[in-house]
């Protein structure tokens, strides 16, 4: 006779080293790190729930084991102590558990996400860079030293919330910044900060196999740089038309924008033996939303309404680790 869910994963454990752990609460047999790093959990438990709450929250412990009531959770496992926590289910709809859990954590900074055990950890990440792996639009920055950011930055907005094509964005900004200096870029890559957990990211990723990718609309004299800092396998983006130590206002061949990222997904995942459903992509704006759309997991980071309504998967409060999280990672297993 075949042993239930619950069962089985009992008994595939006690085979497994014992493990010190982030805290766990009893809903039924309790996970520890070793477990979730070891993939265990995967051919026992069919739909996951994951929460995720900023650093120093203190709501998620008070409330979870009600929650995990209501939902009738299999196992409860806390992926970083007191801020991200595993819900899993022996079956269920996982639409219905996730809707439930953010009616139940409504008005409060919790990121939500439910899906399928089965393939939950991806093997292929594309990301975005401006205002996703770095904290802000690099020509945006760039156009600080002309004095020209804000109106800058109005079009980039705007671009972002799709309003413009990002072609037609990208060409009027560049104009408008056509004979900075290099110089001016040096000084505004020395001052390009990286967004909390993007470095944890893409290194446990690579770590675990996965491919890692920068794939940008942005230009090859950041990308490069950060995507090394980070730990990308590969960059892509536009490269800067550049004379006489100055910028011409134009790029040099194709624009990457959004159709090319959707291609970069599926070309990616081909070279690599993997399909759409083991891509991880993330972004923020309308650029973004072709592969957002046909990656296994997109999602949105503190993005726009028009796109983040498009996603979903969407981060709005915690940082890029809840990324990791969302993939069953705990803490302890962060790079």
């Amino acid at each position: 006779m075949t042993p239930s869910n619950s069962a089985a994963i009992s008994m595939a454990i006690d085979d497994l080293p014992l493990a010190v752990g982030p805290a766990t609460i009893r809903t039924g047999r309790v996970l520890s790190v070793a477990e979730f790093i070891a993939g265990v959990y995967q051919t026992c438990m069919q739909i996951f729930l994951t929460l995720v709450a900023p650093p120093n929250s203190d709501f998620l412990p008070i409330r979870l084991e009600k929650l995990a009531a209501q939902l009738s959770a299999s196992h409860t496992h806390w992926l970083s102590e007191s801020t991200a926590c595993d819900l899993l289910f022996d079956d269920g709809d996982a639409t219905t558990i996730e809707q439930t859990a953010r009616t139940f954590f409504a008005g409060k900074p919790v990121d939500v996400l439910a899906g399928a055990v089965d393939g939950r950890r991806k093997k292929l990440l594309i990301a975005d860079m401006d205002s996703t792996i770095v904290t802000s639009e690099t020509l945006d920055d760039m156009a600080g030293h002309l004095g020209l950011k804000d109106e800058i930055a109005a079009i980039t907005a705007s671009g972002l919330r799709g309003e413009l094509s990002f072609e037609e964005s990208l060409h009027k900004r560049l104009g408008m910044i056509a004979g900075l200096p290099l110089s001016a870029i040096d000084e505004t890559l020395a001052d390009v900060q990286l967004s909390d957990g993007a470095e944890a990211l893409v290194k446990t990723m690579r770590a675990h196999g996965a491919h890692t990718a920068l794939v940008s609309g942005g230009f090859t004299l950041f990308t490069g740089p950060v995507g090394e800092t980070c730990g990308f396998h590969e960059d892509h983006s536009n490269t800067l038309g550049i004379s006489g130590g100055k910028l011409t206002g134009g790029v040099l061949g194709p624009i990457l924008g959004r159709e090319a990222k959707l291609e970069m997904l599926d070309t990616l995942a081909s070279q690599h033996g993997l399909s759409q459903e083991d891509a991880l992509a993330i972004g923020d704006g309308a650029n973004d939303l072709g592969m957002l759309k046909i990656a296994g997991t997109g999602a949105a980071l503190h993005a726009k309404p028009a796109v983040a309504t498009e996603c979903s998967v969407r981060i709005n409060f915690c940082d890029l680790s809840a990324l990791l999280f969302v993939q069953g990672y705990p803490r302890a297993a962060f790079i």
